[in-house]
């Protein structure tokens, strides 16, 4: 088969399309026909060492494809089957060997390339909004870049459970899509804080914040005494280390670096918020954009236009 090797950390130029053996699954694994692999920050970060693994590997941690085979002890899946995963790393390839426990049955009707673009960023911003900080009806909510893939799901389950969104954008062609997923208003990012305290008067309920370094101390300014600051990535860089006096002196604040691993740590979880979300997706409830697919072939590419920032919605490679 053909995959893409990380054999040391760096930037995208550290990529390889190699030819590699044909995996084989183990007791309680399966091996999945790979039609689809989403492109997602925790991938950068891998390649990067930021999350550090393992040399060499193949990064993906997410994707969607058919069962072809499956290992011993392995009762609920067979081949055939039409599934999903995330927090599952290896899915840059033409093949991939995943735990049974991992993988989410598809409902009939849903394409595999939709699930590979929704799972991990819907599941993300699922736990966000449904758990972390669980939105009310009437709540302010700031969510930064609204256009992104974990952004515009967010900002679509807001909407549902009743909020006012406020979302941050670079471009009037990202501010589009952003009220197109249901933003009542859209910022840039420059004076941002004072443009959420204009319009909400005391500041938002909650903000939900993957940009990172440039975003962090002006997030902390955008919320109500009381509000609740979610990092939850970083893609303009890391956040340094934090005062805690300043979350006392902006209102007894409240400061949370969640990740989805923590909530979505037993199967059971995992399958209800899955459930929930590809229900959504299945009935239209919630919208998926899926900005570009590149072939597997083309991964610096994909790398590339994620780190710039100048991305929409879902980036996918396919095998």
């Amino acid at each position: 088969m053909r995959a893409v090797v990380v054999p040391s950390y760096g930037d995208s130029s550290v990529l390889q399309y190699v030819e590699r053996p044909d995996p084989v699954p183990g007791p309680g694994e399966v091996l999945i026909d790979v039609a689809a692999s989403g492109v997602n920050f925790a991938d950068v970060y891998h390649r990067e060492g930021r999350y550090p693994l393992p040399l060499p590997f193949t990064p993906g941690w997410e994707g969607a494809g058919t069962v072809v085979a499956v290992g011993p002890e392995v009762t609920d899946v067979v081949a055939g089957d039409r599934v999903g995963w995330v927090n599952v790393v290896g899915s840059y390839a033409e093949k991939a060997v995943v735990p049974a426990d991992k993988v989410i049955l598809l409902p009939e009707g849903l394409s595999p390339e939709l699930a590979a673009a929704v799972l991990l960023q819907g599941l993300t911003a699922h736990y966000l909004s449904h758990s972390t900080y669980p939105i009310r009806p009437g709540d302010d909510v700031l969510v930064h870049a609204a256009a992104g893939g974990v952004g515009l799901l967010l900002t679509q389950m807001a909407k549902l459970r009743g909020a006012r969104v406020i979302g941050t954008v670079s471009t009037p062609e990202k501010e589009k899509l952003a009220r197109q997923a249901g933003a009542d208003e859209v910022l840039g990012y420059d004076d941002f804080a004072e443009g959420v305290k204009e319009l909400t008067g005391s500041g938002a309920h909650v903000v939900y914040d993957g940009v990172g370094a440039t975003t962090f101390d002006a997030s902390l300014a955008s919320l109500r005494p009381l509000g609740m600051m979610v990092l939850y990535g970083a893609a303009s860089g890391p956040v340094p280390p934090v005062d805690p006096q300043r979350l006392n002196s902006g209102g007894s604040l409240f400061l949370t670096r969640p990740s989805l691993g923590h909530y979505a740590a037993t199967r059971e979880e995992l399958l209800s918020r899955a459930g929930d979300l590809l229900g959504w997706v299945a009935s239209g409830a919630l919208k998926v954009h899926i900005s570009q697919r590149y072939p597997l072939a083309d991964v610096r590419q994909a790398h590339d236009d994620l780190e710039s920032r100048r991305t929409t919605g879902k980036l996918l490679l396919i095998p």
